[in-house]
């Protein structure tokens, strides 16, 4: 009898495995941006792989930038760091992830922080931040807060403090972001090195 010779079987297609920075950047792509009504100005340029690609000084300026607009603005950070990551050719996905520093569970802790630099370079007295304290954690209980007067009364210490976590913020996440690089490099060569 002539047999036919049955062909192997093979396993089904397996997608592609996921990267470890695609957690950090899920919705978040070229497409989703240059479609958002706020950044059709920019649409265009969101679409170049520069500012994709994980390149040494372009993922330095992403972390400046996501950095500086997660503490500058209290919404739409995401957005406006994208938008910027084209003027500065920063890293888009970058930018967007280090904007989830300051996010609904963290954000209670950065202002109270913020309001606490913000009084001891202002030089308020401990009387004024004592009862600062109090109406801060009045508006975690209570839903009857009301923001304008605390901001009235309470508000210029905190835009000080998260104006200044956003610059210093931004500074040390770039350079940040350099000496690890860097120190990746240099364990690399001095691994090759010994390993000959």
């Amino acid at each position: 009898m002539n047999q036919r010779k049955q062909a192997p079987k093979r396993p089904p297609n397996k997608s592609p495995k996921a990267h470890w920075s695609d957690r950090f950047t899920n919705g978040i792509n070229r497409e989703t941006l240059a479609a958002h009504p706020w950044l059709k100005p920019v649409a265009h340029h969101l679409r170049e792989p520069g500012l994709w690609r994980l390149q040494h000084e372009a993922v330095a300026r992403g972390a400046a930038i996501g950095l500086f607009w997660a503490f500058a603005l209290p919404v739409a950070q995401t957005l406006v760091a994208a938008a910027h990551c084209v003027w500065w050719r920063g890293n888009i996905p970058v930018a967007a992830a280090a904007t989830l520093i300051t996010n609904p569970f963290t954000i209670g802790f950065w202002l109270w922080l913020a309001y606490k630099l913000g009084s001891l370079i202002l030089g308020l007295s401990s009387h004024d931040m004592a009862a600062g304290d109090a109406a801060f954690q009045a508006a975690t209980a209570s839903a009857g807060f009301d923001a304008m007067a605390w901001l009235q009364r309470f508000g210029w210490p905190a835009v000080l403090g998260m104006a200044i976590f956003a610059v210093g913020g931004a500074a040390i996440g770039y350079v940040s972001v350099k000496l690890i690089w860097r120190a990746r490099i240099w364990f690399k060569r001095r691994i090759q090195r010994h390993g000959r």
